[in-house]
């Protein structure tokens, strides 16, 4: 310590700074340029500020004690300011420094006290060495960051992980969880981690757009530095949680902040260099999965030789970290991994294959392996189509670099968000305005109608085939009674007939408008392609399963098309699955059997390219009777010639071509309407009605349903096949009318089937039986199930489709005698109403007012009781 005498007096002190010159305010400077060189040795040694000539330092000095008269403001230039006045202006400067990014005076004196130019610089070193002998906590040391966002110039990822900045992203996402609430006033996030404490969950999930509406630093941060961010996220909701339920570390040890919603979706194929390390979004249909394994989390090593506990390790997932020596007897190994206080985590990769409809046209689809960690493993199954929100990140494989002989990465999603697209996800998604809809529409009591009007409204006609789609997207109810006898829900259905009549069409429908499906082909699907094959896994060497169509499609629907094109033992590889609705797989040790719980809908051309009326449906089609009686629905596509259709469907087609132009520069013709004028369901609300309809309503079988008429139906049935020696009926086509029946009333939102659903599927079941039977009997056949067949007709649609037969039968006559040159056709009143009083109808005058009568160019001639059919004029072929 230095005497008294050995430093200069405080009055010469001030005298040189005095005449030093002026600095510039606000300059951060060393203190020895400040008092000069003695005080550099002060600084050093210390001050002594008492001492026996204390009083000398305050006694008067005139040459120093006063003011360059230059250097002083007028009082008269300035007036007093209020305070009201003196408040409004330090907000002002305030405002004008926080837009400038610099720290506030109150922010600098909370650290430093009071912001003397002088005295700053001691208390900085002050504070800098309480904080280093451990006096002193993070909160003192760490000052409030107004500006998060200006990153100072360092990286992203550097930003975030300075105690500053982290300090302060974790304040405000604890404040945004603890605040957050909807429009009803609710605290979204607070009631979310209660529910998620009492199902014992360890996953918080969070919407980005929410984070986007009230923190928009974070939602700018989180893409950018994903893992960073969403540790820090982690250690907040694990704070919130254990404030709410002190205990819950017991139940677990981790909380997870799940980010959903991300607003960018990216596909697998577009990954590049720019997404690495970023969080991105995508979706895919998982292909393959490992089982869940575990994986070193926080890792402790003992040492052989001395026994001291190392760690704790964190592992990464890209490189396993060692300790380098004991620091107890300083040897370098060996080591050995202490089991009990090593903490691990369920680890499963998966693999991520593209959506089929997603892919650009002659390409292959892409993959990429997902990793899934904690809570997050089992969540989805091959078959499944996920969204997938997690950061995109590589590994460096050795085995890769040798292949390719320059440093590659492999890169895989580690998975943050989850979620699994099937009709329990979709059906939650729906809001209260879409189940309100949606229950006001099954109250219509032409819902069936305007359902059948919607499918495939870009093709004319069809109805039979469109009601059978509807039955079959809509299903029945599978049953397992005491877990012994598996009875399958799901309708399959063929459809086979001549060339150009849009059974591909159909399946594309199908395709777009299915809450699931898988299309394929018959020439290009092979057998293990539809059911499953084994493969050895390239990282493992391990045999695994690869699911094949059959096996994505489950709980959805199967297309194929070309179904005549494909070899006779890859059709039979689909027998199993198309009944008992499971894949039995025995190959390379493995032995298992897969879910195939889809319905198929298959397209097939008859021998020889068109369907021939004069044989059965088997000598139509090459395919065998088990795959035959397979299918509960056949239907038959015949091109038949008739003038007053073919105008109407040349019409219809050029309608929508000219309505669906790009450059629509005319308005088109309106399409002829169907009968009844029915207005269809938009797409939209139809895809939704289809996944309430199976995901929310189970109908049952009633046991007061009349059984008898199923009997008689099915018995006179098998006396009809076999007298004409037709398509073989099994015990399968009574189980089919059930499944009918059940789709019809879920169609309906019905939970109990009812007579007119047991009705409506007997009448689709003999329609589907007499479409396959030769033109010879047909007529005959239809005689004899007339009652069945009339169900739920409209009586100018029986009424049309007799005039229509009656009409087609003269045509053919007239044109026999008189030759191709006819333009009018004559029916007479009084046989078309014998015609009508066979099926029970005896009043057909308001059939002459009707819609499709007039519509079909028909017109009664009351004076001679003819009715007169009027064939265009683009219909006669010139002579």
């Amino acid at each position: 310590m230095s005497s008294p005498a050995s430093s200069p007096p405080r009055s010469e002190r001030r005298a040189d700074l005095a005449t030093s010159p002026p600095r510039e305010v606000g300059m951060f400077e060393d203190e020895s340029d400040i008092l000069g060189g003695a005080a550099s040795q002060e600084e050093e040694d210390g001050e002594e500020l008492f001492g026996d000539n204390m009083e000398a330092d305050y006694r008067p000095m005139p040459a120093l004690d006063r003011y360059d008269p230059d250097a002083l403001d007028d009082d008269d230039d300035y007036g007093d300011l209020s305070q009201t006045e003196r408040q409004a202006a330090e907000l002002a400067m305030r405002r004008r420094d926080r837009e400038e990014g610099r720290a506030r005076r109150g922010d600098l004196e909370l650290v430093y006290g009071d912001s003397d130019d002088e005295e700053a610089p001691r208390r900085k070193r002050r504070l800098a060495e309480k904080a280093a002998a451990g006096e002193m906590d993070d909160a003192e040391m760490i000052e409030s960051i107004e500006n998060l966002e200006d990153t100072k110039g360092h990286s992203t990822k550097e930003w975030v992980c300075m105690l500053g900045p982290r300090t302060e992203i974790a304040n405000r996402f604890k404040s945004f969880l603890r605040s957050y609430t909807n429009a009803k006033g609710q605290y979204v996030y607070r009631e979310r981690m209660r529910r998620m404490c009492e199902l014992n969950g360890a996953s918080l999930a969070v919407e980005f757009p929410a984070l986007v509406a009230q923190q928009q630093v974070l939602a700018y941060f989180l893409p950018e530095a994903p893992t960073e961010m969403l540790r820090i996220f982690d250690e907040v909701a694990k704070q919130l949680v254990l404030s709410m339920f002190p205990s819950y570390e017991r139940v677990a040890a981790e909380i997870h902040v799940r980010v959903s919603d991300l607003p960018l979706v990216e596909d697998l194929r577009t990954f590049r260099k720019l997404h690495l390390n970023q969080l991105v979004r995508t979706t895919g249909v998982v292909t393959a999965t490992t089982s869940v394994l575990p994986q070193l989390s926080v890792v402790k090593y003992d040492c052989n030789k001395c026994g001291y506990v190392l760690g704790p390790f964190v592992q990464s997932q890209n490189s396993e970290v060692k300790p380098g020596s004991c620091p107890e007897c300083q040897s370098t190994g060996p080591f050995m991994i202490n089991m009990e206080q090593t903490v691990y985590r369920n680890y499963q990769k998966i693999t991520l294959q593209e959506s089929p409809g997603s892919i650009p046209a002659g390409r292959i689809p892409r993959s990429k392996d997902c990793i899934m960690l904690a809570d997050l493993c089992d969540r989805c199954k091959p078959g499944d189509e996920i969204d997938v929100t997690g950061v995109y990140t590589n590994n460096y494989d050795g085995s890769l670099n040798t292949e390719q002989g320059f440093p590659v990465f492999s890169t895989v999603i580690v998975a943050n968000h989850l979620v699994v697209k099937d009709c329990k996800q979709i059906v939650q998604s729906l809001t209260d305005e879409d189940i309100a809809t949606i229950l006001k529409l099954s109250k219509d009591h032409r819902i069936v109608d305007r359902i059948i009007a919607s499918i495939a409204p870009s093709i004319y006609g069809h109805d039979y085939i469109k009601r059978a789609l509807a039955l079959a997207l809509f299903g029945g109810e599978s049953k397992n009674p005491g877990e012994k006898h598996k009875l399958r829900g799901d309708i399959n259905i063929l459809i086979c007939g001549d060339p150009g009549t849009a059974k591909s069409q159909f399946l594309k429908y199908v395709e777009k408008i299915a809450p699931r499906a898988v299309f394929t082909t018959g020439q290009g699907a092979s057998a293990v392609g539809l059911t499953a094959y084994v493969r050895r896994s390239p990282v493992t060497r391990e045999w695994t399963l690869e699911a094949g169509a059959l096996v994505l499609a489950d709980k959805g629907v199967c297309l194929i098309d070309e179904f005549d094109k494909m070899n006779d033992q890859d059709r039979t590889s689909i027998h199993e699955a198309m009944e008992q609705q499971s894949i039995s797989i025995s190959k390379a040790g493995i032995v298992t059997s897969l879910q195939a719980r889809c319905c198929v809908i298959a397209a097939s051309n008859p021998i020889g390219g068109r369907y021939d009326a004069t044989m059965t449906f088997s000598e139509n089609v090459n395919l065998s009777e088990p795959i035959l009686s397979r299918f509960d629905v056949l239907c038959v596509v015949r091109d038949e010639v008739d003038p007053m259709q073919d105008q109407h469907l040349a019409r219809f087609v050029v309608s929508s071509h000219v309505r669906h132009h790009p450059s629509r520069a005319r308005t088109a013709p309106d399409a002829p309407a169907p009968a009844g004028d029915v207005e269809p369901v938009p797409q939209e609300l139809l895809k939704k009605y289809i996944v309430y309809a199976k995901e929310s309503v189970h109908p049952k079988l009633q046991s007061n349903v009349d059984q008898d008429k199923v009997a008689s139906m099915y018995s006179q049935l098998r006396q009809e096949s076999l007298a004409t020696g037709s398509l073989p009926i099994t015990v399968r086509h009574v189980e089919s009318v059930i499944r009918m029946a059940e789709a019809h009333a879920r169609i309906h939102l019905r939970d109990h089937v009812l007579e007119e659903d047991i009705n409506m599927a007997i009448r689709m079941m003999l329609e589907s039986f007499i479409h396959t039977q030769k033109y010879s009997v047909m007529k005959s056949m239809r005689n004899t199930f007339q009652k069945y067949l009339s169900f739920k007709k409209d009586n100018s649609e029986l009424l049309y489709y007799i005039l229509r037969q009656m009409t087609l039968d003269q045509l053919a006559y007239i044109r026999c005698v008189q030759g191709p040159d006819a333009t009018a056709i004559e029916v007479s009143e009084k046989d078309f109403i014998d015609r009508a009083r066979m099926i029970d109808i005896h009043d057909v005058k308001p059939f002459y007012e009707s819609k499709i009568f007039k519509t079909n160019n028909y017109v009664y001639d009351a004076k001679r009781k003819m009715i007169v059919q009027t064939i265009p004029e683009a219909a006669v072929p010139e002579t």
